[in-house]
């Protein structure tokens, strides 16, 4: 087996990254709801309070995650642009289903970073 790429690496590290947010955002909307519950839960429940503060340390926690992996995000999306266009240098057809790949990748970024903001 060849070894990958490094286009095929990036275009890999763009799509985990992307994956990776949308699974932090769905994490603050279900903490939010676990915090919401709670909040609305007027039971006698001596660890309530607790585990009212642990949640929303957990929320504020992911909250923290998503700059950071934004900026990666962006950084790798870049590093993928600059790949490709060394490979419309080089003029190669032999890779075009890594192209295809690479710039599919790009543009799901894209779209993940319109929906999110």
């Amino acid at each position: 087996m060849a070894p990958r790429s490094q286009l095929e690496i990036s275009t890999s590290s763009v799509l985990r990254l992307v994956k990776e947010e949308a699974s932090y955002h769905q994490e603050l909307v279900d903490q939010a709801e676990r915090i919401k519950k709670l909040e609305n839960d007027k039971s006698d429940d001596e660890n309530r309070e607790f585990t009212l503060q642990q949640e929303r340390r957990a929320l504020e926690e992911t909250k923290k995650v998503l700059p950071t992996l934004k900026k990666k995000i962006a950084d790798t999306v870049t590093d993928l642009k600059s790949l490709l266009a060394e490979e419309a240098e080089k003029g190669s057809e032999s890779n075009v289903e890594h192209i295809t790949a690479a710039k599919e990748a790009i543009a799901k970024a894209l779209t993940a970073e319109r929906e999110i903001s």
